[in-house]
């Protein structure tokens, strides 16, 4: 029994051994794993820096500050959050492609640090597709699942970051190792062999690198760069401007819509069309110290603000365009003034997400914090939030409330 099981191990041994010897392919060694390593890296530092303050905009912690300007900051945030997790998508595949081999490891467990290498990798890669896939969801606006996207994408960027931290203490030495070490030369053998890199047989000393090898390992990395620039072309456009015609693959692009913006939801989808074409539709405004109900045509009567603002909503499009409205704070003003603690906003929409909403003060004190009416010198499309919305400098579009209802200063 114990010469069958012998053979048995001994065969696997040799189909592993044949497999790994297939999978080593020169743009697979360590030089192009830790490349692409690299610039995943970055990426993932990106993404998450950029989509914890997306984070912190939509759900304010009181000690952190807020700052509404420049008007553009989550313009420029959250455009780079979408474009950075987007290249990421070739950058992941490629990692992934050229680290297959280990997979063949044997034995696939040496250690205490051997298994827990495995366990960051099994957590890294995992967290990280569906961290990608679902992102690619929401842009999309597909939410083929049931749970919160923005909830588990939070947690999930805090899952990567720990597993990449993780990662990186585990492999440290074989980084290190790499960077330290040199191709042997051939031509001085009066000195030591240099090491080799474990992912790699021990270079021969009579044979250079072939060409063939040089050119496959850079026609990987090309074509993995290929791609992530196809890929930004594709969509940048949506978030920069002189590239808007390149945007082929963004859902929205700017410049399409009512009025010349886009739009997410329309007043059907959010079940607002009717209560916003009411005539006796007003907007009642509960200040310190009084309430006041104003109409369409009250509201036009009042001193108007005209501000070209951003909107930047969190899948990442983005447009500039010309707001006219009340300033926010003169209206709380007539109801007896901010008590300085934000306002909760609330909107006839009955359907969607963030019906509601609360803005802290930094926002309401802003005199280009508006309630709009108009966009481009013309009253706002019901699609764009008709009979009147919030528009704010530094605000994620989802916060930006359209078909407003009441605005409470709390008391």
């Amino acid at each position: 029994m114990s010469g069958l099981t012998a053979a048995a191990s001994a065969r696997l041994e040799r189909v592993v051994d044949a497999a790994r010897r297939g999978a080593s392919t020169p743009p697979r060694r360590t030089r192009t794993t830790v490349v692409f390593g690299r610039v995943l890296g970055v990426l993932v530092i990106v993404c998450f820096l950029t989509g914890l303050y997306s984070h912190i905009l939509q759900n304010p912690i009181g000690w952190v500050p807020l700052f509404p300007r420049p008007v553009w900051l989550y313009q420029v945030t959250q455009g780079t959050h979408v474009l950075a997790g987007l290249v990421m998508i070739p950058v992941l595949l490629a990692k992934l492609w050229a680290v297959y081999p280990r997979l063949f490891a044997w034995p696939p467990v040496t250690g205490p640090v051997s298994l827990l290498e495995r366990a960051s990798i099994a957590v890294l890669v995992g967290a990280s597709l569906v961290e990608v896939a679902i992102g690619v969801m929401n842009i999309a606006q597909w939410y083929a699942f049931d749970f919160s996207f923005r909830r588990v994408h939070f947690v999930l960027a805090w899952v990567i970051v720990g597993a990449v931290l993780l990662h990186i203490a585990v492999k440290l030495p074989t980084i290190i190792g790499f960077w330290h070490a040199r191709p042997a030369d051939p031509e001085a053998t009066d000195r030591p062999p240099a090491p080799t890199w474990p992912e790699q047989p021990a270079p021969d000393p009579d044979q250079r690198p072939s060409e063939t090898e040089v050119v496959s390992r850079r026609g990987a990395m090309i074509a993995v760069a290929a791609s992530a620039g196809a890929i930004f072309l594709g969509t940048a456009g949506q978030t920069i401007a002189p590239l808007a015609p390149l945007a082929v693959l963004s859902p929205r692009r700017p410049g399409i819509g009512p009025q010349g913006l886009p739009v997410n939801r329309t007043a059907t989808e959010a079940g607002a069309d009717r209560a916003a074409l009411d005539p006796t539709w007003s907007l009642r405004i509960a200040g310190a110290t009084s309430t006041i109900a104003l109409s369409h045509r009250e509201l036009q009567a009042l001193p108007q603000t005209t501000a070209d603002l951003p909107i930047a909503c969190v899948e990442g499009w983005s447009q500039t365009a010309t707001w006219t409205g009340v300033p926010l704070r003169d209206l709380l003003d007539l109801a007896g003034g901010s008590t300085g603690a934000g306002v909760r906003i609330t909107s006839l929409q009955v359907r969607g997400a963030f019906s509601r909403t609360a803005m802290p003060q930094v926002y309401v004190d802003d005199p280009l914090t508006l309630v709009a009416l108009k966009l481009g010198g013309e009253d706002l499309d019901i699609d764009h939030g008709f009979p009147a919305r919030i528009i704010a400098p530094g605000r994620p579009g989802v916060m930006q409330t359209k078909w407003l209802s009441t605005i409470e200063a709390p008391r």
